[in-house]
């Protein structure tokens, strides 16, 4: 059977993925059919959580590449020989993508087969008898609407990316056109107030273990209604605004923030009163550890000290020019490091104290070992020690006889990186070789209630409450600081840009950026780092080559005809 079940997800993705066609016709051998395969409860929740794991590699990747690299706050800098990648990091910083990169395909792909494993998994278990397993018509109810919220879920994200979506409700549906962006809108939005009734809350203590709960369900139909003007033209922050402050008040279970804030990212994350749904990780078993490699230099292992071969790719955008001036005076937006307060506790160095403690977030400066030697680079700055700085250029082609007589004259652009250019973010804490077990620990948050905290400040601050917004913003900041919070938030100094500031401070790296420049109209209008202005069908992804030459019938987003 487990055979059986494979080789029809597999073809439910060749279908969906490769050729737009969502029609599946399972063969089932030796009459093992959905009604006489499950036999208990843990044949059941095996098959409800199948959906979920894919869910687990959606939330990285290339849906975070299309969230983060075109916005103002990462990048892939070409360093020297490596990472130009045939145009590719720079297609994206720019906003030169076409409808035949690698990342939009992956995740127009991805979005669909996300749909088809839940709803191949809810037709199973729509047949099958629960009572015979001990298990109650609630319960029943409860899986088929966690399915239901995971394929809103995905569509959801297609919305954000592509706009409207091709929606189906079967498997046995063929090469199905495009709907509008209303049209999916309003199937997400049914699928989400049907689920919101139907499933559990989450009891207090109870951990996080990756089940949508009924607060996770809220917090979906909050997060549509909050982005609905740019999926459909009609603004919905006012329902958004009456959801979070009900997940606020514990309407739909028992949430608060966290005291720390590591809390919701560290080892023991799936016990934070903070985390409202996540996926779970566990070092060889679903591990959240995509970006590792991407982020972190070549010899940053022996900073671990643990293994690994990173790739030394991904890297916060500057916040300083080659002279070491500031861009904050030129850009509003960008500058990620040098918006946090030097006195926010993620703002120091990441070091692993052992036992599952570590503070700071940040590889920034001198590179060195637990033991304090320094480490060396391997490329420009072979055999030299390694100080990662807040700044793109080629710094060692400055001097007599070289490219650059002076640093005034370095370029920094996309094409400038060095293997030391840039800040590395460690928000998921990485233990040494003597805590091993512990590695990858952390599960990856989906939602937590920070997020809630932030977009009822958002309502409330376009409401014209500029008090009440500030008000939740500070709740928020006031446990990244030892003593008090030497920069709060007011209604005097809250603006759009501050508000952009908050959500990029307390969210980098979570794969939300581009949806939060395009709520404020930010994506293709604003300058940041070696970004000018683009075009304002780029806020859209185009729909893959690949999907429509499988599928004549999905017609391309304006602009990229």
């Amino acid at each position: 059977m487990k055979n059986i079940k494979i080789q029809a997800t597999l073809l439910v993705f060749a279908l969906v993925c490769a050729t737009g066609c969502t029609k599946l016709e399972q063969d089932w051998h030796d009459k093992v059919v959905p009604e006489t395969f499950f036999k208990s409860k843990k044949d059941v929740e095996a098959a409800l959580f199948r959906p979920f794991t894919h869910a687990r590699w959606y939330m990285g990747e290339d849906r975070w590449a299309l969230q983060e690299y075109p916005a103002d706050q990462f990048a892939i800098s070409t360093k020297g020989r490596h990472w130009y990648n045939g145009g590719e990091n720079e297609r994206f910083h720019y906003h030169r993508w076409t409808p035949d990169d690698g990342w939009i395909w992956g995740t127009w792909r991805g979005t669909l087969m996300g749909v088809a494993l839940a709803l191949d998994t809810k037709q199973d278990l729509e047949k099958v008898d629960y009572e015979a397993l001990a298990l109650t018509p609630a319960d029943k109810e409860a899986h088929i609407n966690q399915l239901n919220t995971l394929i809103a879920f995905f569509f959801m994200r297609g919305l954000d990316y592509f706009g409207g979506m091709p929606l189906f409700e079967s498997l046995d549906i063929e090469a199905p056109p495009r709907n509008t962006d209303q049209e999916t809108f309003d199937h997400v939005e049914k699928l989400l107030k049907d689920a919101l009734d139907k499933i559990p809350a989450k009891t207090a203590g109870q951990k996080e273990e990756g089940a949508i709960s009924k607060a996770a369900v809220a917090a979906l139909l909050a997060r549509l209604y909050f982005n609905a003007e740019a999926y459909t033209g009609q603004a919905r922050f006012g329902d958004a605004a009456i959801l979070c402050q009900e997940i606020i008040d514990q309407k739909y279970g028992p949430y608060s923030l966290d005291a720390t804030w590591y809390g919701p990212h560290s080892f023991n994350n799936d016990t934070s009163p903070e985390i409202i749904w996540s996926i779970p990780s566990e070092l060889n078993y679903l591990q959240y550890d995509w970006f590792f490699n991407f982020f972190y230099h070549y010899n940053t292992v022996k900073n671990f000290d643990t293994e690994g071969s990173p790739w030394n790719g991904t890297h916060l955008t500057p916040s300083k020019k080659p002279d070491g001036s500031s861009y904050r005076s030129d850009f509003k937006l960008g500058s990620p490091f040098e918006k946090f307060e030097d006195a926010d506790l993620r703002k120091r160095q990441y070091k692993y104290l052992g036992g599952d403690r570590y503070e700071g977030m940040f590889i920034v400066g001198e590179h060195l070992t637990p033991s304090g030697e320094p480490i060396l680079g391997g490329e420009e700055y072979k055999d030299l020690p390694l100080t990662f700085i807040d700044q793109v250029a080629r710094f060692t082609e400055v001097g007599p006889g070289k490219e650059y007589a002076s640093i005034s004259e370095l370029p920094s652009t996309m094409s400038e990186g060095e293997e030391n250019t840039g800040i590395r973010l460690v928000k998921v804490p990485i233990p040494n070789n003597a805590d091993r077990s512990r590695r990858w620990a952390a599960d990856n948050p989906v939602i937590r209630l920070a997020e809630i905290y932030y977009m009822l400040a958002e309502c409330k601050f376009r409401a014209g409450d500029g008090a009440g917004a500030a008000s939740l913003i500070n709740a928020v900041r006031e446990r990244n600081f030892e003593e008090t919070d030497p920069n709060p938030v007011t209604a005097a100094n809250l603006d759009e840009y501050r508000m952009l500031d908050e959500w990029g401070i307390e969210f980098l790296g979570e794969g939300r950026r581009r949806t939060d420049l395009i709520r404020w109209n930010k994506f293709t209008t604003e300058t940041w780092w070696d970004h000018t202005p683009t075009s304002d069908h780029l806020k859209r992804f185009p729909i893959p080559t690949q999907a429509i030459s499988g599928n004549n019938s999905l017609e391309q987003n304006p602009g990229y005809e």
